[in-house]
């Protein structure tokens, strides 16, 4: 299992564009995928369960994987968070 923290800061937080753009991303891996935000847990691989979640900039998000991929897939939606932020 792979755990890693990432502080939001993409401009509307987790909003429906990028939301869909990071359930893409989870999608293409094996692994099981979760996204915890202030306690509550929903898949990565599930827009409606991302878009649930209600993030806004500055919150602590928490992705964690587990399965044969998951380093790879922590790494990616962590660096998709990353350039997002710069895009925005």
């Amino acid at each position: 299992m792979v755990k890693e923290s990432i502080k939001l800061e993409l401009k509307n937080g987790l909003e429906a564009r990028p939301a869909a753009l990071f359930v893409q991303i989870a999608s293409k891996f094996e692994s099981h995928i979760s996204v915890v935000v202030n306690e509550k847990q929903v898949n990565a691989k599930s827009i409606m369960g991302m878009m649930s979640l209600g993030t806004i900039k500055g919150e602590l998000i928490e992705i964690v994987a587990e399965g044969q991929d998951e380093k790879e897939a922590v790494d990616a939606l962590i660096k998709f968070l990353k350039t997002q932020e710069v895009s925005e």
